[in-house]
Parts: C-alpha cells; sequence; structure tokens
C-alpha cells in the first residue's frame, strides 16, 4: 500500500566511504530504470569509528543507519542488512570513491563525491498556495478508547451550508495530515479540490505523527479504525455538518478501514482509494512480485526473494502467539542466509538481517496485516461506495482486488457502488509510465486531475 512493507525487495539502499578524511557529506546518483536517485551520506567519527546516515530526497527518506563498514586497504565495503545490499568499490582520492552497488540481482555502478550537494526542491505545482477561497481550521478531536488527542484540519466553503463532508484517511505507515510522502502532499491536493467543489473535507495526523498523541509503532489496522472513528464522532458534534452527508476517503490501508466503519452504519458513502479486497498474506506476495519485476531483478533472484517470502508468511498465518513466532522467524532467516549468502556476507550483517526481518514480521501491524480478509466486511457494507484504482498500480494489483470488491458487494446486496481502473495511474493516482515506486517521487503531479474528478463527481451525486 502505499507504503505496504515488500520484505527483501526494498527500494532504500545505503553507502559507506572511507578516505582520508571521510567525515563530513558525500553524494552520488544511483541509476535504476533510466532514473536517478539521489543519495546524501552524512559520515560521523564516533568511539573511533565511522558511523552515519544516508538520505535519499528523491524517495522523502532520511536518516537511514549505516553499518557494517569493512576497509581493507583500498578497497571498501559496505552492507545494509535488512535489505541484502552491498556496495564495493575503490577509492580513488580524498573526494572520490568509485564501486559497484548490488542489491536483489542487480549490480549498479555507483561513484560518490565529496561535497556539500544542494538539494532542488521539487516541483510540485498541484500545491494549493494560501490564502484559499474557502475557510481551513486547524482542530482537535479525542479517541476516548485510545486516550489519544488526534490533531487535523478541517476545510470548508465560504458560502452556502448543508455540505457533504469526508474524512480522509491515510495509508500504511505514520503520515502527517497531508499525507506526506515521497516528497508530495497527496491529501493536501484532494482536500483542496473537494473543497473548492463545495465538499468539506476532515484530514488528521496518524496518531504519534506531527501534533497528534498516541503510539503508532504499536498500533494495528484496527487501532487506527478507532481513530478514523473519533474523526467521524467529531464531526457529527459540529453544529456545521449535515449529519446525513458523512463520508469517508480511504486511501490503501485507509481503503481497509473505510469498510470497517460503512458496516457499522456510522457513515453515509465510503471512496476506496487502491483499498485492498485480497487477503493481506495474498497481497503482499503479489505485490513484492510485481515490484520486484519492474526494478529489473533477475528471474533467479526473484524466484529466490519469493520464496523466502512465502515460507516466511505462512510462518505468520500458522503461528499462535508471538514469542513462538519470533523463534521460528529467527531460525527461519538463520537458515535463509545460509542458503543464500548473497543476503549477507558476514556474521554481524547476518545478524542484524535475522534481527531486522524478525522485528518487523513479528509486529502486531504486520501480523494483523497478513491475516486480516476484508471481503467479509465488504459483505455487509450496503452504503454507497467508490472503489478506485489506477491500471498501473504495482502496490494494490486492480484486477485481483477490485474484483473481490465488487464481488463482496454484490454478495452485501449493495445496488449502489462502483469499482473504476483509471488508465495510466499508480498507486498514489499519478500518471505515470510503468507504476514502479522509484518513478513516484520524480513525477511533478501529485494526484491526477482525471482521479480528483471522478472522486469529486460522485460524491456530489451520491449526495445531492
Amino acid at each position: 500500500m502505499k507504503k505496504l512493507t515488500i520484505f527483501l525487495v526494498t527500494v532504500f539502499c545505503a553507502i559507506g566511504i572511507y578516505a582520508q578524511e571521510l567525515v563530513g557529506t558525500w553524494q552520488g546518483n544511483l541509476k535504476v530504470q533510466g532514473m536517478e536517485l539521489r543519495l546524501l551520506i552524512h559520515v560521523e567519527m564516533k568511539e573511533g569509528a565511522y558511523t552515519g546516515t544516508m538520505d535519499s530526497p528523491d524517495q522523502g527518506a532520511t536518516g537511514i543507519p549505516i553499518n557494517s563498514m569493512v576497509l581493507n586497504d583500498s578497497v571498501f565495503t559496505f552492507e545494509i542488512n535488512s535489505a541484502g545490499i552491498k556496495y564495493e568499490a575503490i577509492i580513488k582520492n580524498d573526494t572520490l570513491i568509485s564501486g559497484i552497488f548490488n542489491q536483489s540481482g542487480m549490480a549498479l555502478s555507483l561513484d560518490l563525491v565529496k561535497q556539500e550537494l544542494e538539494i532542488e526542491a521539487s516541483r510540485r505545482p498541484q500545491e494549493p498556495i494560501p490564502p484559499y477561497p474557502y475557510h481551513s481550521e486547524d482542530v482537535k478531536f479525542f479517541n476516548e478508547e485510545a486516550n489519544i488527542e488526534l490533531a487535523g484540519t478541517f476545510t470548508y466553503p465560504k458560502e452556502g451550508d448543508n455540505f457533504p463532508v469526508v474524512v480522509l484517511i491515510s495509508g500504511s505507515g505514520a503520515q502527517n495530515r497531508n499525507e506526506e510522502l515521497m516528497g508530495h502532499k497527496p491529501f493536501l491536493v484532494l482536500a483542496d479540490h473537494l473543497t473548492r467543489k463545495g465538499i468539506a473535507v476532515l484530514r488528521y495526523d496518524d496518531r504519534g505523527t506531527a501534533e497528534s498523541t498516541g503510539d503508532f509503532a504499536t498500533a494495528t489496522t484496527l487501532d487506527l479504525a478507532t481513530d478514523a472513528e473519533a474523526a467521524v464522532q467529531y464531526l457529527k458534534s459540529r453544529k456545521d455538518v449535515d449529519r446525513s452527508k458523512i463520508g469517508l476517503i480511504g486511501h490503501s490501508e485507509g481503503g481497509i478501514i473505510a469498510p470497517m466503519l460503512a458496516q457499522k452504519k456510522l457513515v453515509d458513502f465510503i471512496v476506496l482509494l487502491a483499498g485492498p479486497g485480497m487477503k493481506g498474506s495474498d497481497l503482499i506476495v503479489l505485490q513484492s512480485k510485481l515490484i520486484a519485476e519492474a526494478y529489473g531483478v533477475e528471474e533467479a533472484q526473484l524466484k529466490r526473494t519469493l520464496k523466502i517470502n512465502e515460507d516466511a508468511v505462512n510462518l505468520i498465518l500458522k503461528s499462535e502467539d508471538t514469542d513462538s513466532l519470533k523463534a521460528q522467524l529467527k531460525d527461519y532467516f538463520r537458515n535463509a542466509v545460509k542458503e543464500n549468502p548473497s543476503l549477507a556476507t558476514n556474521e554481524a550483517a547476518a545478524n542484524a538481517f535475522v534481527n531486522g526481518q524478525v522485528q518487523r514480521l513479528s509486529s502486531a501491524w504486520m501480523q494483523f496485516f497478513l491475516t486480516y480478509d476484508p471481503a467479509p466486511v465488504l459483505e455487509k457494507v450496503t452504503c454507497p461506495v467508490l472503489a478506485l484504482n489506477g491500471e498501473n498500480d504495482l502496490q494494490v494489483p486492480p484486477e485481483e482486488n477490485l474484483t473481490i470488491i465488487k464481488k463482496s458487494l454484490d454478495k452485501a446486496g449493495n445496488k449502489n457502488f462502483s469499482t473504476v481502473v483509471i488508465p495510466k495511474l499508480n498507486h498514489l493516482f499519478q500518471e505515470c509510465e510503468n507504476g514502479s515506486p522509484l518513478e513516484y517521487s520524480k513525477i511533478e503531479q501529485t494526484f491526477s486531475p482525471i482521479a480528483l474528478n471522478a472522486v469529486s463527481s460522485w460524491i456530489l451525486e451520491t449526495t445531492k
């Protein structure tokens, strides 16, 4: 989902460097699938050893830890443990390192230059600039069940009344009220469009993020659903809101949450933006395959990776408690490293890789997601539903997911729903080439006008 975990096939990379004076910032451009990913390496000296972090500004990622730095004469090697990445380089001089970056069967040239890099601001022409032609109010509301306070922004037209109103529910991962990721602010653009069309919007920071309190790290999708429910209850408490025209717009994981509330008759309509219909365990294996193929992973490596992923998922599906699951996963990934030495080339890297996989896959969020099946809930949703997918979505593939959503709503006896695939759009609803996550930050467009108009037109027609 926008940010669904892809176990072993990841888009992040890291680089380590050595020279007579390594401390400072280094830069390099990694060319992948005809695009360039800018990398910033921040190196420090701590207790006689080099350490540091990496930024990938084109992916909106900062502070990625660097570890396993090894220097033999002029040969430098670096590994990022959790993703099976290895970088081998030759020190050319104090300002240049030249090497090969390896990950998941791909070998790419990567040169690093020591200098300060001025990052050009990404152009995002759709982002609105104040003053807005509508009211924008910062608000706070309380989730009594979780005992946390959520902060957000409520926008509504300056003229008229009896507006339809929607709550925006973000995808997986901790995000602010704008659903900010990969240099884009999809919810800011969506809220601006809807409000200009006469639809009021409440968007909020995920728990434990920005101005909202709570602990995101321990939350499952069910927990996050209580936050969305608190948002709905807040809207119902406002005197300027028509309680008969309250809806939800859920993106990705938010598209799992919206039906949870709809089946309880808490809202009047829902919009699913790349909302999953498949069971989590099936979805994550499929998305891993599609994204790896888009990255150009070699077939042999792809088969090995998918086998490792599928076996790990099966362990989770069969587990009865978290402690035993952790032990099983630890044994499993230790054996996987032995059978696939490319995953980690030394014991320290192997330990870090294993521990990272165990921590991620045994989390409460992941266990819930992999075992959750959206279909039975969708089969209880009788309010109007619009389900949109991009044709090039690799994270929530349209055909597989919309087919299940349609069958489930039919089974519910729902007579007012529409499932639509919009050509050439990716998981973020951007016009794109092939849907690869590597494209997200490179595309200037934040949200396709075709998708924006499809959402607003449907809501206005449904609530008129």
